[in-house]
């Protein structure tokens, strides 16, 4: 095969790790041991980029909050105004028939429900954990 008595008598695997992430890289398909450490180097700094994006794609994540499409069925809110009137908030149950108060900015009921919400919601998944 390829290698010859070479394979049995020289060991040439590089193992490196990143010691503040512990990740680790282990390389042994070259002959050398300088050409394995060449590899593995490569690899950890791809390994340490993937780690990087995901830390930022979270911190991102976490600072954009709640995100949901704009899409049927997605709403918050629902606005009525025929035939009756009626502003009622999917998430809280929150409702009002001042349509025009709403409209025109009075959301202190929607705000305080919501905050209410969210509270209840971080402690529940807090427990769970």
């Amino acid at each position: 095969g390829s290698g010859g008595q070479n394979v049995n008598k020289v060991e040439t695997a590089v193992r490196m790790k990143h010691v503040p992430t512990g990740i680790a890289v282990r390389c042994d398909e070259e002959r050398t041991q300088g050409a394995n450490k060449t590899a593995a180097v490569k690899r950890l700094k791809a390994k340490l980029i993937i780690e990087a994006d995901a830390q930022r794609a979270k911190s991102f994540a976490d600072i954009k909050g709640d995100v949901v499409k704009a899409e049927w069925g997605q709403q918050i809110r629902n606005y009525v105004m025929h035939p009756y009137r009626l502003v009622k908030d999917v998430r809280t149950q929150v409702e009002t028939s001042d349509v025009e108060g709403v409209l025109g900015g009075k959301l202190d009921g929607f705000m305080t429900a919501y905050l209410r919400y969210a509270a209840t919601r971080e402690k529940a998944e807090g427990r769970e954990e």
